[in-house]
């Protein structure tokens, strides 16, 4: 399976029914695409929209309705538009039940890292700072490492997003939560064994006895 969408798979194991689901751009919009059957839950888009539905089909995409990242989207029958204002109210208020993020360094502790430095050609914050503080669950979704380099590190050394910790990090090799500020090998991927997520990883892990195998989503 494509690595970003086994990521996508596994996260989708996490939504539970009735939930307000944040995605970020990236890997995390290809969730939607793995909702379990029998589960609705509703995404929400911080430029204001409850109820996204799919990527339109060709020729199909109006320009006043795009995510948070400019790109097309469709919305859902029962769909709720409203401001920014309303929406950040949403994050920063705690009525978000999940969000999940792409990543570019996550440490030891949770502390995620997920914009760069301003003033270069890279993306900037976004809301990624309300989400993470704001949301009662949040999962960062990333490949595991990026040109060579671990993205699961000691200490982050690009600008932190929050110094609220994560609750996971889902990426192709592995499943990592952190509980007690200790990061935790909790599931690895098939055809994966825990020395190669020790290997590709350059944070200290915690590693139980016995390590399951992820499970994906039906």
């Amino acid at each position: 399976m494509d690595p970003q969408a086994l990521i996508a798979k596994r996260i989708a194991r996490e939504l539970q029914n009735g939930m307000l689901v944040n995605l970020g751009i990236g890997i995390p919009t290809l969730v939607a695409n793995f909702v379990p059957s029998g589960i609705n839950v509703y995404f929400q888009s911080e430029n204001g929209l409850i109820g996204t539905g799919p990527i339109p089909e060709q020729g199909m995409a109006v320009p006043w309705l795009t995510d948070a990242g400019g790109r097309p989207v469709t919305a859902l029958p029962g769909a709720s538009t409203f401001d920014s204002a309303m929406s950040f109210a949403l994050i920063r208020g705690g009525h978000l039940d999940l969000t999940v993020l792409g990543g570019l360094q996550v440490d030891q502790a949770g502390l995620l890292a997920n914009w760069m430095i301003p003033g270069k050609m890279v993306p900037g914050m976004g809301g990624a700072m309300d989400l993470v503080t704001g949301a009662k669950r949040v999962i960062v979704a990333m490949q595991h490492t990026a040109k060579g380099k671990s993205k699961i590190v000691e200490t982050c050394t690009l600008p932190l997003t929050s110094v609220r910790p994560v609750d996971l990090v889902v990426t192709e090799l592995a499943v990592i939560a952190f509980p007690e500020g200790c990061a935790t090998l909790v599931e690895i991927a098939d055809g994966v064994s825990v020395e190669q997520v020790l290997s590709a990883t350059e944070a200290k892990l915690v590693v139980p006895d016995h390590v399951p195998r992820m499970t994906m989503s039906a």
